[in-house]
This record gives C-alpha cells, sequence and structure tokens, in this order.
C-alpha cells in the first residue's frame, strides 16, 4: 500500500533513546541534517542538561516535542512512597509543559516486592491518575497510559493490554487522558485492533510508537526492541489501524538497543529514515 497522504517524513519523530548515545545539541544537529522535525524526549537525560536550557534548544532548533518519557510508577502502597511518586509524576508533568509537549507517557509500576495482587496494584494506578489528571490539564499536558506487554507485569507495569490501559483512562475526560499504542508492546495481542478501534472512536490514542520485536530476545529483554523490519510485527499494518482509527498525529521511532547505540548515529538515524519509509508508511 502506498504512505498515506502527507507522508514521507512529516509525521516521524525520533525518540531520544533511539539514539542514547547522543546529547542533547547531537540530537538537534542530527535530526536536521536527515529532515527530521519531531523529537520525543526522557527526563534523564533532559535533567542532566537542565529542564529550561533543553527547552530553549528545543524552541530555538524548531524541532517539536512529541512526548516525554517517563511518568507513572503509582503502585506503591505504603503511604510516604505513594505521595512520593505523586510529587514526582507532577514535576514531570511541569517538565513536559516546560519542553512544550502536551503528552507525558506513563509506565504504571510493577507489583510491590512480596504483593500479589495485581488487580489492587492496578487500581492504585487509577487512583494515582485520578489526583494527577487535572494538575496536568491545568498545565496542557495529557497523561498518556501506556501498556507494556504482560513480560513486564511484575516489576514495570501491571497494566498489560491496551484494553486494561482504556478501561482506566475512560474514567477521566480524553482531553486529560489517553493511551499509547506501541507496536513492541502490543503485536501479539489479537484483540488489539479492536481495542485501537475503541481508543480512536474515543479520542484517546495519544501516541503511537513503533518498534520491531526480534527473537530470540536479548539477556534483558527491556533493551531488545529491533529495528524496524527486523523483527516479526506488521509495523504497516498498525500503522493504518491507527490511521483507520482517526489518528493523524505523530510516529514514534523508539528502539532500545545496545547495538544501535554502539553505532555512529547517523549512520543509525539514516537507517531509522529509510526504514521507516520501507515498512512503516
Amino acid at each position: 500500500m502506498s504512505a498515506p497522504a502527507g507522508g514521507d517524513l512529516d509525521r516521524l519523530s525520533l525518540n531520544q533513546e533511539t539514539l542514547k548515545q547522543w546529547s542533547l545539541p547531537d540530537l538537534v544537529d542530527g535530526c536536521a541534517a536527515a529532515g527530521v522535525t519531531r523529537v520525543g524526549l526522557w527526563r534523564a537525560p533532559v535533567q542532566e542538561y537542565g529542564v529550561e536550557r533543553a527547552a530553549r534548544l528545543m524552541r530555538d532548533s524548531g524541532l517539536t516535542v512529541t512526548s516525554l518519557c517517563r511518568g507513572g510508577f503509582f503502585t506503591a502502597s505504603e503511604p510516604k512512597a505513594r505521595a512520593a511518586a505523586l510529587d514526582d509524576n507532577r514535576a514531570a508533568v511541569d517538565e513536559a509543559a516546560a519542553l512544550g509537549t502536551g503528552t507525558l507517557v506513563l509506565v504504571s509500576g510493577g507489583l510491590p516486592e512480596g504483593d500479589r495482587d495485581i488487580a489492587a496494584a492496578r487500581q492504585r494506578v487509577a487512583d494515582a491518575i485520578a489526583e494527577l489528571a487535572p494538575y496536568a490539564a491545568g498545565r496542557g499536558v495529557r497523561l498518556a497510559i501506556e501498556p507494556l506487554h504482560p513480560m513486564y507485569a511484575s516489576d514495570r507495569c501491571v497494566v498489560s493490554t491496551l484494553d486494561q490501559a482504556l478501561d482506566i483512562a475512560e474514567l477521566f475526560p480524553a482531553g486529560q487522558v489517553g493511551v499509547v499504542v506501541d507496536t513492541y508492546h502490543l503485536w501479539w495481542d489479537d484483540r488489539a485492533p479492536k481495542a485501537i478501534a475503541r481508543a480512536g472512536a474515543g479520542g484517546r490514542i495519544a501516541c503511537f510508537q513503533v518498534a520491531d520485536w526480534v527473537t530470540p530476545l536479548p539477556e534483558g529483554v527491556l533493551l531488545g526492541r529491533g529495528q524496524l523490519g527486523d523483527g516479526c510485527v506488521d509495523l504497516r499494518g498498525f500503522r493504518e489501524l491507527v490511521d483507520g482509527a482517526g489518528y493523524a498525529g505523530d510516529i514514534e521511532v523508539e528502539i532500545f538497543s545496545p547495538a544501535l547505540w554502539a553505532r555512529n548515529g547517523r549512520e543509525v538515524l539514516a537507517e531509522v529514515v529509510d526504514r521507516y519509509r520501507r515498512h512503516v508508511l
């Protein structure tokens, strides 16, 4: 199928972690050379560089910040830990607003040590978002719940399917809370197409991220995402699903891969652009 109208690189966003070896100024220079105008940022390198300084760099470069990752980790049951998590998430909202992005990606958090009640943990996620959503809305930031592959449920994210993410998001106005559709985390789920349609009908798709799934998974599966086209995910099929659901926003390439991080950044970005054209559009 041909690329959608207005296609080519208009919607491409480079997630910062795809080129973790680059500093923020390197990211700006590399994107300018490659014709990429959108980026997704991560809190730790932004904080290291300085939030206001990073915001100024983005403005001066003309780059659009499509998302900030990440907030979340709401599942602690101990009151002081829960309060600390909410404080950190308010800080994340403030950082997103300073950077000029309207999307803060949330990774919900895993089970606390010794806890086996995953339903209660999901409820604590919803309770925390209820406290955070009005604060974020007041600063022009939308919370985006990202479901992660079930292998992360114990230690990182008790929200494993898009339907589970929507069950929480739909408790709140669509302008306050949406969801992330990430091919790496959702490719396996035969319910994902209907869930994407559900998300689109409710105006809930806040972010669309693409990466491939390669096997065998490397040691430490968190860093096992594949370059576009190297694995088994129907990336174009997912793009067509989100487009068909009414999403016309950015397409973020987010790949955690030590193999990519060890390479020349400009070569990696050129490859990302080529693979995006060949496998996503």
